[in-house]
């Protein structure tokens, strides 16, 4: 891994950004300045043992702020930005697309301009390392018929939700400041992450809690949707090599390859919590409600991660199997101590 680097990373006590900066902390000594707006979907409880470290600094606030991002960026000269501050929940962006839109495309362009104005002004010898990663969705990419090859960079962008959309407009500017102002921006769009500390309203929180809870998990349609699931660690890994080798004006998708349904995945978790003695059956039946399916759901994701793996030396390192027991347990642990 990189050292010696100052890191400034948006959205940084969500959970796929607390991963990020847990992974930085406990792997190396580089500096970070957490900049988080602490919306309902933060949870400082995921960077509660880091930030006390002498190389980690929190600040409270919006990427979309001009005065604050300035201040942070003058005092702290980083050489890396992650952008993981965003709203990310389907169903919500169906109910209120506004905030969506807001925080994904306007705040985001907000960002990138003060970026901009920073980058410019940067000796050459700064300007040279400096690099911003924007991190996207699979979803971007629309719809993937069951039958069709999983997709890679250069497949178009068809969004189908509020969210995917918001998040396809913010890849897309950062791609056109490339472009057009050489700004040095790159884009990751990963799958489906899970991992401990993730936001109860996403399903695999949901599906646990849910049985924990002895309530029924609801699920669209017949649950025949298809995902593809990447423990959040593995994701930070390849962010870690992306930042660092990534090529400018280039997207990266981040996948594991494993696609599984959604009540195949109940049925996952139901076995591991069988065997770790909480439960005594596995009949999906009895936990599962079918509801009417998602407006525009989409039936399957599914991304090719060749390119990442080949440039940046990357791949898994936690199998499917590995990280929902993690994950199961984490969230069994967090329940016994309330």
């Amino acid at each position: 891994m990189f050292s010696n680097k100052t890191i400034l990373v948006t959205g940084g006590a969500g959970f796929i950004g607390s991963a990020f900066c847990r992974y930085i902390v406990n792997n190396s000594k580089n500096k970070i300045i957490i900049l988080d707006k602490m919306t309902y979907a933060s949870n400082m409880l995921s960077i509660k043992n880091i930030i006390k470290n002498n190389n980690v600094v929190f600040v409270k606030g919006s990427i979309g702020n001009k005065i604050l991002v300035e201040t942070l960026l003058k005092k702290h000269n980083p050489n890396y930005v992650l952008n993981f501050a965003a709203e990310t929940h389907v169903d919500n962006s169906i109910k209120n697309p506004e905030t969506f839109i807001k925080t994904n495309i306007v705040d985001t362009h907000n960002f990138l301009n003060t970026l901009l104005e920073f980058y410019t002004k940067l000796n050459e010898a700064d300007a040279s390392c400096f690099k911003f990663l924007q991190i996207s969705t699979d979803e971007v990419y629309g719809d993937i018929e069951f039958n069709a090859k999983p997709v890679d960079e250069s497949a178009p962008y068809r969004p189908s939700s509020p969210y995917s959309a918001s998040k396809a407009a913010g890849d897309l500017l950062v791609k056109a400041y490339f472009i057009t102002f050489k700004f040095p921006g790159l884009i990751s769009n990963c799958s489906n992450n899970y991992g401990p500390f993730q936001h109860n309203e996403k399903f695999i929180p949901k599906i646990i809690n849910n049985i924990l809870n002895k309530k029924k998990i609801p699920v669209y349609g017949d649950g025949s949707q298809l995902r593809e699931w990447i423990y959040v660690d593995d994701h930070c890994e390849a962010l870690t090599k992306l930042i660092e080798i990534g090529k400018p004006g280039e997207n990266y998708n981040i996948g594991s390859g494993k696609e599984i349904s959604n009540l195949e995945l109940i049925k996952f978790i139901l076995k591991i919590l069988k065997d770790l003695s909480v439960i005594n059956t596995v009949d999906e039946m009895k936990y599962v409600k079918f509801t009417n399916d998602r407006l525009g759901h989409d039936k399957r994701y599914s991304i090719n991660s060749t390119k990442i793996k080949t440039a940046c030396n990357w791949n898994i390192s936690t199998s499917f199997e590995c990280g929902l027991i993690k994950t199961v347990s984490s969230i069994i642990n967090v329940k016994k101590n309330l």
